[in-house]
């Protein structure tokens, strides 16, 4: 049947037309963007996924933040550890040559001069010794703490100690002199007794220090594998797109040459009238 009021064939084509026009457009943005779900309209479930995901590697970046602070934080107290027990080895030979008799007044007097000098030096170490304003080794002692998973739990703490002077670790006082045979042999236990504790207590904060390590290297594997992950399920493979587009753009031809021939059929019912 030849109507000029309805064309069917010009109908059909534009439907296919827009079709094609749709799925152009849907391959045009995946190219764009490299992703085949940019957004929520073109997959609703497989972005809210993608969404998820991504905020656990946003979270994830929060922790590996967390863990280098804790580190830095942990890092100063071992320094700090470290110079406290170089001071103390230095002490302890000061001590051990205080106690032999028969020294001089004026050696006693150097001996005892460089021991104050050594033992002074360690509380000016703790007073520096912080990090962010956290201090591990004072008085009061702050902990490295942190961050464990993307939810906020399972902190991962390193108990500071105090090692300041007359202190559970650091038995030496503040008092503590070699000016005499016998306060020098007082000395020296005291002395003895504070490097074995000290390196008991940096023993405990090398331990801590490698399971921060082992954490920050397992958070920057788990975000990889995240990112592998949304990678997998939202980026667009360009070869096949490519090869769409170029069929698409055909396809977009065709149609519209199949317009033209549907718009130009009402054209034939001029001739019924000659």
């Amino acid at each position: 049947m030849i109507s000029v009021n309805t064309n069917i064939g010009a109908m059909a084509a534009i439907q296919n037309l827009a079709s094609t026009n749709r799925d152009l457009q849907i391959t045009q943005n995946a190219i764009s963007t490299g992703k085949k779900v940019a957004s929520a309209k073109d997959n609703g479930a497989i972005w809210s996924i993608a969404n998820k995901m991504t905020a656990d590697v946003m979270a994830y970046g929060r922790v590996r933040e967390s863990n280098e602070r804790a580190s830095a934080i942990l890092d100063t107290a071992i320094a700090a550890s470290e110079s406290i027990m170089e001071l103390l080895n230095e002490m302890k030979g000061k001590a051990l040559a205080a106690t032999q008799p028969g020294l001089s007044a004026a050696s006693q007097a150097a001996l005892a001069a460089d021991f104050a000098q050594m033992r002074d030096q360690i509380t000016n170490v703790i007073a520096n010794a912080s990090f962010d304003g956290a201090n591990m080794v004072g008085a009061t002692p702050a902990s490295a703490i942190s961050l464990g998973d993307a939810a906020g739990g399972n902190n991962i703490t390193i108990a500071g100690a105090n090692l300041s002077l007359a202190g559970t670790v650091v038995t030496v006082t503040a008092t503590s002199a070699v000016d005499t045979a016998v306060n020098a042999a007082t000395a020296l236990g005291l002395v003895n007794t504070s490097i074995n504790n000290l390196g008991t207590q940096m023993a405990t904060w090398g331990a801590g220090s490698k399971r921060l390590d082992v954490h920050r290297e397992f958070v920057s594997k788990l975000s990889d594998a995240l990112n592998t992950g949304i990678g997998a399920i939202t980026d667009a493979d360009l070869s096949k797109e490519s090869a769409k587009l170029q069929s698409l753009q055909v396809k977009q031809q065709l149609g519209i040459q199949a317009l033209s021939i549907a718009n130009s059929s009402a054209q034939s019912a001029l001739s019924l009238f000659r």
